[in-house]
């Protein structure tokens, strides 16, 4: 019983490691190791709620529900997930992540009960939903950068990349520390097919105070 005990984990933190590899590579809040510790606890605390009172279910005037410790793993991710939803500049951040550490916490749940199939399934569909679904609906994620001489010159930016329909999901102005009078710009975006990616940074090159632009 121990081994399947472990094999369940196993099977559950590799299901969860598999969705938090694909929100690490998107640079999201919650990435590999997250999804892997929230799947492998949950499973781990499935097991505990399914088998862990065996010893005193044979005494007398003792009545047990399985499913109550199960179910404080939904709420507790409740908890986990608000912590990575951020609103920021009137625009909500980190929803998807954490729906996705929510329904990881599910799939961990359903491997500790023994329901393989049905958790290796919930994991194919979260991963359809998550890489084929969000291209139809928002387009391709971006990552520009750029070295700026004046930090005025980011609003021409944005508004350049609106015009070409590119949403800006956030943004990062930094300062060098060693030069005053550079400023680091990094953007995140998504966009649909608008011409191609030259062509953008052939027009983000014709705006003033630019030193460099790499898009990737």
């Amino acid at each position: 019983m121990i081994g399947e005990f472990i094999v369940r984990l196993a099977v559950a933190g590799l299901l969860g490691a598999v969705i938090g590899l694909e929100r690490e590579l998107r640079a999201k809040e919650a990435g590999l190791r997250t999804h892997f510790l929230v799947a492998v606890g949950s499973a781990l605390i499935m097991l505990v709620s399914k088998y862990g009172f065996f010893d005193i279910m044979d005494h007398d005037h003792v009545a047990l529900d399985p499913s109550r410790v199960a179910a404080q793993a939904v709420s507790g991710i409740g908890f986990l997930g608000a912590g990575m939803i951020i609103i920021e500049r009137k625009s909500v951040r980190g929803l998807t992540t954490a729906a996705g550490v929510w329904a990881t916490s599910g799939i961990g749940l359903t491997i500790g009960s023994g329901m393989y199939a049905a958790g290796i399934s919930a994991t194919i569909l979260v991963m359809i939903g998550l890489e084929l679904l969000s291209i139809f609906k928002t387009g391709k994620a971006l990552s520009i950068s750029f070295e700026l001489d004046d930090k005025e010159s980011v609003k021409p930016i944005l508004e350049r990349l609106s015009a070409r329909k590119i949403a800006v999901t956030s943004y990062q102005l930094e300062q060098d520390p060693g030069d005053s009078s550079l400023y680091h710009l990094n953007i995140k975006a998504r966009a649909k097919h608008n011409g191609t990616l030259q062509d953008l940074l052939r027009e983000l090159d014709e705006l003033p105070h630019i030193l460099s632009a790499n898009l990737e």
